[in-house]
């Protein structure tokens, strides 16, 4: 889990750990995110495969003195990692809702956690569907699922939810996955030759 996913401010009013119908809600709302980072993982692998088969392609057009074909690779490369980033920063904004999720469930502050919760699964679920189009309906039920959640706590504890002040957590964390999945990659991932980056294609 990434150290990020940990640095949220103590909310100042506390909701009390769930119980009754709420907490099988929350453990399966976990359940839901936690099928679909296998999902990304088994798509990311993919990817991954064709990194490899894609960047050898490179070297081997440049050992021939072929610069077209370079680039051509190249190019389609970049995209492929344009993808690769995109889910591995859904990735982590996804295991940040299940770490929130387990701190409601185990202590409470339903509201607090849950909005924003809700606001990031909106903010990535266009570009999961582009990706993985297979998990629409598991995305559909865990929205509905957060929804559930967020009403019922709502209506249990007489707190009101404030939707601007999740957005603004949501984004937050979103941009922090961002800077963490682009590191990440940069790690994980070997660099062009520099003849292909002279052509200005940046992976």
């Amino acid at each position: 889990m990434s150290k990020f996913v940990k640095n949220w401010e103590a909310p100042k009013e506390k909701t009390p750990p769930p119980s009754g119908p709420l907490k099988p809600h929350i453990e399966n709302a976990i359940k839901l995110i936690q099928t679909q980072t296998q999902k990304l993982d088994f798509a990311n692998a993919r990817l991954a495969e064709k990194d490899k088969m894609l960047f050898s392609k490179i070297v081997d057009a440049f050992t021939k003195h072929d610069r077209q074909k370079a680039v051509i690779y190249a190019n389609e490369l970049a995209e492929i990692r344009k993808i690769e980033k995109k889910l591995l920063q859904i990735k982590l904004a996804l295991e940040t809702i299940a770490l929130r999720l387990t701190t409601v469930r185990d202590y409470g502050d339903f509201l607090h956690i849950i909005t924003p919760a809700m606001s990031i699964v909106k903010s990535i679920q266009p570009g999961v569907l582009r990706i993985v189009p297979e998990a629409e309906k598991e995305f559909m039920n865990l929205s509905n699922s957060l929804y559930n959640i967020i009403t019922e706590a709502g209506a249990a504890s007489g707190l009101s939810v404030s939707f601007e002040t999740a957005n603004e957590d949501a984004m937050k964390i979103l941009n922090e996955a961002a800077a963490v999945a682009e590191q990440k990659i940069k790690e994980r991932l070997p660099e062009l030759p520099e003849d292909v980056t002279k052509e200005g294609i940046k992976i």
